[in-house]
């Protein structure tokens, strides 16, 4: 136990917030989590009404989920390390990629078992956090409001103080948008991935879309169903055997796009040029934490290209650690698992089982960090991707001084990950890695 409970405020009840908001009062802290949304879940938490009367921008709704969407990772490594996202006899989705629904019915029964309903403050905006003038009142003063009424104005302003602030507050909500030449002169419509929630509107259209990751995958695919034509725009010429597979017989992978002119035409880099009625950006996100502001107290964090910094180990701001913490941000890694182990790891920070660095030694480990990716060439919007070799993961582990990440679990990631590309269509109904769902199920029977 801590030598003292801190009053800890956590920015968001999607999976990160959840489980930071349990490991903290494991270890006899009171976390108060807030969440503008009217349920806990997050980015999980679907909404089918229209984001916003702006299909390029972030709109008043926290989803970006669309309604056909599937997880790209199997459920067996994909759920927290001591709670398991099994397929059971109460599972309403059993498929080893399940839709959306079932992921939101996993948070909300992890939030059940662990009783963290009563900490969760629903329908409520973090508005601002800044550094307390007063210490006596606590570190930070975080400055919320109730978004249970429509038009809630500064008048319903509350504030609070609190000794430790952990962000979680996702990274799926601002859309990021290609720069296309002539553009602003293009007739047709353009909209965000964001916004996106089913094919329906696309009807007898010629659809571009930018971007083959996998929601660009899942979405020309869900739209060819009805459009005329889909052409997709990806980072380089796909090779025959991508486009072979595509199973679409009006669906075309392209270079991306050279520019778009004033008739309607979309202007690719292979030469190819369509008449388009939209342009579908599925591009990514931006970092954003509007709450943090410009004032001075946080003003050494910034984010310049999707780096968000400086960050010890895509945590801690060295200059304020470990009074705010950020949980999260890495891409590319395992997510609930990786949540719960950064979370581990700023709870134990904050409970003082675990010594940090010095700042300048935080501060060193920084630049190095991005001295390495620049001499490796890698952009700065590279930052927070993690490495398949579970490097990060592991440091982690032995820092909290917890069991070893399971190898079942790595493997299984790694396999799901290299068929996302090679086997678009077919990948989430077809595996040959049955001994290993056969050895995670056996490892799960001590929590199940």
């Amino acid at each position: 136990m801590p030598s003292r409970s801190l009053h800890v405020a956590v920015i968001g009840a999607g999976a990160a917030g959840l489980v930071a908001a349990r490991e903290l009062r494991r270890e006899g802290h009171t976390p108060v989590v807030f969440e503008r949304a009217a349920a806990v879940g997050g980015t999980w938490l679907y909404d089918d009404g229209a984001p916003s009367d702006d299909p390029l921008g972030a709109g008043g709704t926290h989803s970006s989920l669309y309604a056909s969407l599937r997880t790209n990772i199997p459920r067996e490594c994909m759920g927290f390390l001591d709670f398991p996202f099994v397929a059971d006899e109460s599972s309403v989705d059993p498929r080893r990629y399940p839709g959306h629904e079932e992921v939101l019915r996993y948070l909300q029964e992890f939030t059940r078992r662990f009783d963290l309903n009563g900490l969760v403050r629903l329908d409520t905006e973090v508005l601002r956090v800044r550094l307390d003038d007063d210490a006596s009142a606590g570190s930070w003063r975080v400055s919320y409001r109730s978004t249970k009424l429509p038009g809630a104005g500064s008048e319903q302003l509350e504030q609070e103080a609190f000794d430790a602030v952990v962000v979680c507050n996702g990274h799926f909500t601002e859309p990021r948008l290609a720069d296309i030449a002539g553009i602003d002169t293009w007739p047709g419509k353009q909209m965000h991935s964001h916004s996106y929630r089913v094919p329906d509107p696309f009807q007898g259209q010629v659809v571009v879309i930018i971007g083959y990751h996998p929601s660009g995958m899942d979405i020309s695919r869900d739209i060819a169903g009805v459009a005329k034509e889909v052409h997709v725009a990806i980072r380089s010429v796909p090779p025959c055997e991508i486009q072979s597979t595509t199973a679409h017989a009006n669906l075309w992978l392209h270079s991306m796009i050279e520019r778009a002119e004033k008739d309607g035409g979309v202007v690719f880099q292979d030469g190819c040029r369509v008449k388009a009625d939209v342009i579908l950006h599925c591009t990514g996100y931006k970092y954003t934490f509007p709450f943090l502001g410009d004032n001075d107290d946080v003003a050494g964090i910034h984010v310049d290209d999707s780096r968000v910094g400086p960050l010890y180990k895509h945590v801690f701001p060295p200059h304020l650690a470990p009074q705010i913490s950020f949980i999260g941000l890495p891409f590319k890694g395992i997510p609930f698992p990786l949540f719960q182990l950064q979370s581990n790891w700023v709870v134990g920070v904050l409970s003082e089982r675990i010594e940090l660095p010095s700042e300048n030694e935080m501060m060193h480990d920084v630049v190095s960090f991005y001295l390495n990716m620049e001499a490796r060439g890698y952009p700065k919007r590279y930052t927070h991707g993690l490495e398949l070799t579970f490097e990060y993961e592991d440091w982690l582990v032995e820092k909290c001084g917890m069991e070893n990440i399971e190898e079942w679990r790595k493997v299984i990631h790694v396999a799901a990950r290299s068929k996302v590309s090679d086997h678009p269509e077919s990948y989430r109904d077809e595996w040959d890695d049955d001994h290993l769902v056969k050895q995670a199920y056996h490892d799960f029977t001590k929590y199940l």
